[in-house]
């Protein structure tokens, strides 16, 4: 009896999985004990928030058309993907029901809870006249953690592979962040009641859009891309891989920044 071919998706999974369970299980959710270590985590974190709306965009630009004169570009399935995604990513409603990036909500709730958004207007301020992702990066005086993880990110998009682009959003992004934001969301409820209203309400979206919408849409972005492509399948797991180890060393040092010892 002929062997049934094992998806593709399933696959690259299983190959992401021990990785993907240091990711949920890292200590830095458990090292937030104060007000002031919640502060550097989001500090650090802001910057992959500011940083995915650029996998995002490049993806757009790639996969639709948004030059003038308009030219229909690519497959109408994977053009209302990403465009789905691009509405709830870039004009999502907060609390009040009102139009609100995802950034933007971030950086609410960082002057919420009294964290510190000026390293990140500085790097947009410096993005915005020009400057490089490097020298702003220098500018905003990013720690070094971020900057690795910033310029990964940057790397990808700047290596010209849309499928690349797409696992990297896909699986080092949408896919792994419901798991690792459950962890963080149940324990602040417990630690700050009452003073995380929008945090809490971010990442509660978060779990919710990319859980049952963002994922399923973006890996069938992914399969769209593939298709039967075996080295294209192969490219995207390395890029995968690094993701998440790029998290992995995000994460390291956030918790290296962070005051008090895990609670045991």
């Amino acid at each position: 009896m002929h062997t049934q071919v094992q998806d593709p998706i399933l696959h690259l999974q299983e190959q992401l999985a021990p990785v993907r369970a240091q990711l949920v299980a890292h200590d830095v959710y458990r090292a937030l004990h104060s007000l002031e270590d919640l502060q550097v985590f989001m500090q650090h974190y802001v910057f992959a928030v500011w940083d995915f709306m650029s996998l995002l965009k490049a993806l757009q630009r790639d996969l639709t058309c948004v030059t003038v004169p308009w030219v229909p570009q690519g497959n109408p399935a994977t053009r209302r993907l990403i465009n789905e995604i691009v509405l709830e990513e870039e004009t999502d409603v907060d609390q009040q029901g009102q139009p609100a990036s995802h950034f933007e909500m971030y950086l609410r709730a960082m002057e919420e809870c009294g964290a510190d958004t000026a390293p990140m207007h500085r790097l947009i301020g410096a993005l915005a006249v020009g400057e490089t992702i490097e020298r702003a990066l220098e500018i905003a005086d990013a720690p070094q953690s971020v900057r690795q993880f910033v310029l990964e990110t940057f790397a990808i998009i700047k290596s010209g592979q849309t499928h690349a682009v797409a696992a990297a959003f896909t699986f080092g992004r949408e896919d792994v962040i419901p798991d690792m934001f459950r962890h963080l969301v149940n324990d602040l409820r417990q630690r700050f009641p009452s003073q995380l209203d929008t945090f809490t309400y971010y990442l509660d979206r978060h779990i919710q859009l990319d859980e049952e919408v963002h994922t399923p849409l973006a890996q069938q972005m992914v399969r769209e891309l593939c298709g039967t492509d075996a080295q294209r399948w192969q490219e995207c797991q390395d890029v995968a891989i690094g993701c998440m180890q790029a998290r992995l060393a995000l994460w390291d040092g956030i918790r290296a920044a962070v005051s008090q010892p895990v609670s045991k």
